[in-house]
């Protein structure tokens, strides 16, 4: 009977040990949990776009392997091109569902309020998004994504010219590399 007594005490000892640690290494994550966000916070709260814009730069460079700085001089200002023309056609154009959810949730009231770059801003999708939140008429609708996806053909058109100049700069070898790399 004591053999048992002692063998539950010991274990009783050995569970409590286990839950101590336990609930000490939680709040260690915890903390250090809640650290790393704040980190997070502060690196994006730190945003530099032309610094992100620089690094973006300096990778092209490093993968078209161009060290020549005149080389460089005379293709950069086409990459750069090519990238503005990319972004000003954007994934579902500016003013679309972007920013984790829909333009109308209390998530994003935020970010609405904002002001935008005018340089960034695509007003045929403007539209077409308040057309889509007003719930406009079907007939209102469909005027403003016309408009909208003639709006998208002009800048595809210009991402096109972008990119033949470009293209028309580079050897096969770093035509080649832009094209894996998705300026091509």
């Amino acid at each position: 009977m004591r053999a048992i007594n002692q063998l539950l005490l010991i274990g009783a000892v050995v569970v409590s040990v286990f839950l101590t640690a336990n609930t000490l290494r939680a709040q260690n994550d915890q903390n250090g949990g809640s650290q790393r966000q704040g980190n997070r916070r502060q690196r994006q709260g730190n945003f530099d776009p032309s610094q992100f814009q620089q690094r973006m730069m300096d990778r092209y460079r490093e993968r078209l392997e161009i060290t020549d700085d005149t080389e460089w001089k005379a293709i950069q200002p086409l990459i750069q091109n090519v990238v503005d023309a990319r972004a000003s056609i954007g994934p579902g154009g500016r003013g679309t569902f972007g920013r984790g959810g829909r333009r109308g949730s209390d998530a994003n009231a935020s970010t609405q309020s904002q002001p935008r770059d005018p340089a960034r801003v695509n007003p045929a999708a403007e539209a077409l998004q308040k057309a889509i939140d007003s719930k406009a008429p079907p007939a209102e609708i469909k005027a403003a994504m016309a408009r909208y996806l003639e709006y998208r053909k002009g800048k595809q058109a210009d991402l096109e010219r972008a990119q033949a100049a470009l293209r028309a700069v580079l050897s096969s070898r770093q035509e080649a590399i832009a094209v894996m790399s998705g300026l091509l």
